[in-house]
């Protein structure tokens, strides 16, 4: 009953009988999802990373400087 309320329609249905798909479903969308989130922060960190680099002394924000 638990499992039918916290699955979609299709995970349900296989958790009642003996088929795997469910878990490899799962096991495809984590396996395409986790690298993709994995390289849009790379992106945002690399890209914050070459703005500070290249950012004028003057307009930076030194929050160790005088605390």
């Amino acid at each position: 009953m638990l499992d039918s309320l916290l699955a979609c329609a299709t995970c349900a249905n296989n958790f009642r009988g003996d088929g795997n798909a469910a878990g490899w479903s799962i096991l495809f969308m984590l396996g395409v999802i986790v690298p993709m989130l994995g390289g849009v922060v790379f992106c945002m960190i690399r890209l914050v990373r070459r703005e500070g680099s290249t950012l004028d002394p003057e307009l930076r924000d030194d929050f160790d400087a005088d605390a």
